[in-house]
């Protein structure tokens, strides 16, 4: 187990640091430097983040006017555009002046660059293989730390000894941010499109994404998912790359995956050495379902026999995983409806990926579309699956016109409408096997925090149908009005 040590940051001695940005890593590497002496000063453009700051005890420094010269690097938050047209002032003028621009991650490996560094990324299951490599770690006899850009911020992480493991789930935006960050294992899930206005483009989303290969020696382990195309084409161009392993993973494709690892007729399946072998069965792991989910644990898979670990403790690890919040999150079944809270699915193809799950689904979508365009094929090529779609926040009626002819829809306004409709239709589904699925397909902004608070909202709102009361009334007739 990791240690409950705190970093020492000591190594970037007293020239001042600066912090642009002071939300969740902001506050945390803040603290952090501060606690190791490193004099430290903030900005954010929020004025409720620069009076928390403020109240803190740190000295806020207005980096528009100050002369950046002054500070040895400049400590930026993700979120903060890094590059392209959309870029931060502040960051464009410290790229310009050749200023250090880094994010915490960076600092961490220059912290302990002793440890075993495994990054993850991808645009969906990156939260889930990350959780899911700490889960198969937390069963062998190897000091690590799991963090990020899920749960625990890289600067609040304990240091760790030359045997220790860092499990990190790698954004687009982190990885614009690291000079030197070498992953001793680096991995790269699936790649579609995402976050396509802060990289101005697939282009530079794509290139962002194959940074995680970008310093790796050749002793070093990549693991690339070979079932979309973006992330294929990485495979290929690095499979002429002097690495001792570069391995694909496929959640469904064993001849795409040749030599890699894959999942076929429902079982993992290991093809890195001759003969092939077959690991396990995964059709029947719960938190493990679908094609989505093979292509996440045949990542871990791979991670974890390049580190070595027992084979017996990565089967053990993998069939009793318990899943992740808002990821397919099974809530509840009442009367013979499953209730699913997959919040995390903030785009269309995340949404896609879970709805191929399930059958004779009442699926609750929308919220602040990403892609103005919304292409939805490849959800209506699942039409059979669906039974109704309820559409709440800004994109209910884009999501409308992008279904209609395909897929019967309601525009519901809010999320506690959606569920009230939803529920009303499950119950009298004649299957008797129905699932109400919240799979938004979009970001949570307009009218939640995040898509944690959407999923606690969702899951709250079903827990309630549990009691006695709620179970013997009717859905709320106003359910399905349509909004304008």
């Amino acid at each position: 187990m990791a240690s409950a040590q705190i970093l020492d940051l000591t190594i970037f001695g007293r020239e001042p640091i600066a912090v642009l940005g002071y939300g969740k890593s902001g506050a945390a590497s803040a603290a952090t430097l501060a606690r190791s002496g490193c004099v430290v000063r903030i900005w954010d453009d929020v004025r409720e983040r620069r009076e928390a700051a403020q109240s803190a005890g740190f000295t806020l420094a207005d980096f528009s006017q100050a002369d950046l010269a002054d500070y040895s690097m400049i400590l930026l938050s993700p979120g903060i555009p890094a590059r392209g047209p959309n870029i931060h002032p502040i960051v464009a003028r410290a790229r310009a002046e050749g200023v250090d621009i880094v994010c915490d991650i960076d600092l961490l490996f220059r912290a302990c660059p002793q440890a075993t560094y495994i990054g993850i990324t991808g645009t969906n299951g990156k939260s889930t293989t990350t959780s899911l490599l700490g889960h198969i770690l937390d069963n062998c006899d190897r000091p690590f730390a799991v963090g990020g850009n899920i749960g625990t911020p890289a600067l609040d992480l304990p240091p760790l000894p030359a045997d220790g493991i860092y499990v990190l789930e790698i954004s687009s935006y982190q990885l614009e941010l690291l000079p030197t960050t070498a992953f001793d294992i680096a991995i790269l899930l699936n790649i579609s499109p995402d976050h396509l206005d802060h990289h101005d483009g697939m282009a530079g989303y794509i290139e962002a994404k194959r940074r995680i290969f970008a310093h790796q020696p050749r002793q070093s382990t990549a693991i690339i998912g070979v079932d979309t195309e973006p992330s294929r084409a990485i495979f290929n161009d690095l499979t002429g790359r002097k690495m001792d392993r570069i391995w694909p993973i496929s959640g469904m494709s064993g001849e795409a995956a040749q030599g890699g690892i894959y999942v076929e007729n429902g079982r993992l399946t290991d093809a890195t050495l001759t003969p092939v072998t077959p690991v396990l069965p995964l059709d029947g792991i719960t938190a493990l379902t679908g094609n989505h989910n093979w292509e996440n644990a045949a990542a871990a898979y791979g991670a974890a026999i390049a580190l070595d670990l027992p084979a017996a403790k990565i089967a053990g690890g993998l069939r009793s995983y318990p899943g992740l919040a808002h990821r397919q999150e099974l809530i509840a079944t009442i009367d013979g409806v499953q209730f699913i809270n997959d919040s995390k699915a903030t785009n269309i193809d995340a949404a896609t990926r879970a709805l191929a799950c399930y059958d004779n689904i009442y699926w609750i979508a929308g919220g602040r579309a990403k892609d103005q365009q919304c292409d939805m094929t490849a959800i209506t090529a699942l039409s059979q699956r669906l039974r109704h779609a309820y559409l709440i926040g800004e994109a209910s009626g884009l999501f409308a016109n992008c279904l209609d002819g395909a897929i019967e829809t309601s525009q519901c306004g809010d999320l506690d409408h959606a569920l009230a409709g939803a529920v009303d239709a499950a119950k009298r589904d004649p299957s008797g096997n129905a699932v109400v699925l919240l799979s938004p397909a979009a970001a949570s902004f307009d009218q939640f925090d995040n898509f944690e608070q959407r999923g606690d909202a969702f899951r709250s709102a079903v827990m309630r149908l549990k009691t006695p009361a709620a179970r013997g009334q009717n859905a709320n007739t106003t359910a399905t009005r349509t909004y304008a």
